[in-house]
């Protein structure tokens, strides 16, 4: 029997035996304390390196699944030293060593390892052809990663003249991925000499499962596909028991103050869950369920990292950049965040203080105001200007499909807002939502536009390094549903990246805007309103207006009953 299958089910015996004895000490629900966790995105995979994962796996999955660091509830990578440690360190190319704990192993007995490193890489460089990753930047830029397989140090080696300043997202919560689990399943003994030997049909099933492999979806889960690197498990996923999460009997560090948690995810009935007293954290989009009574809760309504905006086809109706200009000079963008996008907790200035001028760039950033004056046409809605560039595209008229995941009720009034605002320039404006909806939509032709955060992301979204922001317009990538190209946004981007002179940095990130502004392959409103609630005996709760959610920290949550 090879080594990497020997290890494995030695593990999966090992699991098994402590399962067993975990059930029979508490063998029903009621047994176990649990807190309830709405949130308004959708789960249907464990992998947030692709596409569909990147959008919900970090909110859900941040203490499920961890890495070397976590985006904090201000949207700063913050440093997880229980899982490792990670440092640059010199050397004639940028070289970053890591080192994971000792005690560091997943819930299945199989140890954490340098292989997981060499496996994330791989599938999110760009490098091997196959793998569907959400975004390359920062791991296209990596020459090698330095690995003895089932090592637990790892050592990354930048390409020649590269340097990645924001090196501290990658290799982060929800994206570092147990390579022996695909390993298995892709019949791959050894993950690192098939990717040091560029074995591309090692490496092409190896794609094809970490494409799909970890797709969820409610009902029977094969849990030793989803084994856990943190203070959390999974235990189920059901469309009416929600995802439950348990306390991982291998987690080596602090244990979970709590041992049980349900996570609500969409499309399960949210407001019911918050009537009925189920849901003790509750992260929504502020305005999305008007009807239901927080009363009960501690309420905070906080402008959100995440820049609400309309992801445009760059195919269809809008394959002209007129056609988008059209669209674009007719949203009423100002009138929009009056009445939409405003939250009592926003400041005078900066963050959710007014319309985003910007998909990319943080509206508290100092470069902000001097980056950003190419939106000055795109203010309040302009049907001279909208009926102009829909003469320029060759058309007398236009219809939009806007999709979103329902029922979200300031969604649904935005969509009704912007189809008021243009139905005089001679556009068409429908309501495209369903309760299944997906970003993928756009990519497949079945909408015109996304109406959501960037990359499309219905829940959670956004961090102060904007990865995820600038993926969703970047050439190839996995997050850029609506297929905008553009070599020289790439470039720009490419530059931002390791550019560390203020002056240079002003000047990119202005070349930048005004390239989106005229080519405008998306909207931008303003910064995603969120409603973050905990239940009145909830101790430790921390709002997370960013990708991670305010389940940030769900491992410290505690409620006095």
């Amino acid at each position: 029997m090879r080594l990497p299958y020997l290890r494995r089910t030695i593990a999966l015996l090992a699991a098994t035996t402590a399962a067993a004895g975990v059930v029979a000490g508490c063998s029903g629900e009621d047994q176990v304390p649990s807190i309830g966790y709405a949130v308004d995105t959708a789960v249907t995979s464990y992998n947030g390196g692709t596409a569909a994962g990147a959008a919900s796996a970090q909110a859900v999955f941040g203490r499920v699944l961890t890495g070397f660091f976590y985006t904090g509830p201000d949207g700063q990578p913050v440093a997880d030293t229980d899982t490792g440690t990670a440092k640059e360190v010199p050397g004639e190319a940028q070289t970053i060593q890591y080192r994971l704990n000792p005690r560091g192993v997943y819930s299945d007995g199989v140890p954490t390892s340098c292989d997981d490193l060499v496996f994330t890489w791989a599938a999110r460089s760009g490098r091997f052809p196959g793998f569907e990753s959400a975004s390359t930047a920062g791991y296209e830029d990596i020459e090698r990663v330095e690995c003895q397989p089932g090592s637990k140090d790892g050592t990354v080696v930048f390409r020649p003249g590269k340097h990645y300043l924001p090196w501290r997202t990658l290799f982060g919560a929800g994206e570092l991925m147990p390579a022996h689990v695909a390993a298995e399943a892709a019949d791959v003994p050894d993950i690192v000499a098939a990717v040091q030997n560029d074995d591309r049909p090692a490496l092409d099933r190896l794609a094809q499962f970490w494409n799909t492999g970890w797709n969820l979806e409610p009902g029977d889960l094969d849990i030793t596909r989803f084994p856990a690197s943190g203070p959390y498990r999974i235990e189920s996923y059901g469309l009416e028991d929600g995802l439950v999460l348990v306390a991982n009997e291998r987690w080596w560090g602090e244990t979970p103050a709590t041992g049980r948690i349900v996570v609500y995810p969409k499309p399960a009935d949210l407001a019911g869950r918050i009537e009925d007293g189920s849901a003790a954290v509750v992260d929504i989009g502020a305005g999305s369920l008007p009807e239901v009574n927080l009363d009960a809760y501690t309420v905070a309504q906080l402008p959100s990292r995440g820049i609400e905006q309309l992801v445009l086809n760059t195919g269809g109706v809008f394959e002209s950049t007129a056609a988008r200009r059209a669209f674009a000079l007719c949203v009423p963008r100002q009138g929009l965040f009056d009445q939409l996008g405003r939250v009592t907790e926003a400041p005078e200035a900066g963050l959710g203080s007014g319309p985003s001028n910007s998909r990319t760039l943080q509206q508290d950033s100092l470069y902000y105001p001097a980056a950003t004056g190419a939106a000055g046409p795109f203010a309040a809605g302009d049907v001279e200007g909208a009926q102009a560039a829909l003469a320029d595209a060759g058309k007398d008229g236009m219809v939009v499909r806007i999709g979103y995941l329902a029922p979200d009720a300031r969604r649904s009034q935005t969509v009704s807002m912007i189809a008021d605002a243009c139905r005089a320039a001679g556009i068409t404006v429908e309501d495209a939502s369903t309760p299944d909806f997906t970003p993928a939509r756009l990519r497949e032709g079945a909408v015109d536009a996304v109406l959501g955060g960037p990359g499309g992301a219905q829940g959670p979204a956004g961090s102060l390094d904007g990865i995820a922001a600038i993926g969703g317009l970047r050439s190839g990538s996995g997050l850029n549903i609506g297929q905008f190209r553009n070599g020289r946004f790439d470039s720009i981007t490419d530059q931002l990246a390791a550019e560390d002179n203020s002056t240079t940095q002003l000047n990119l990130l202005t070349e930048a805007e005004n390239l989106l502004w005229a080519q405008l392959p998306s909207v931008p409103l303003f910064a995603t309103p969120r409603t973050i609630a905990f239940s009145g005996g909830l101790d430790n709760g921390i709002a997370g207006p960013t990708r991670a959610g305010s389940g940030w920290n769900m491992d410290q949550w505690v409620l006095q009953r």
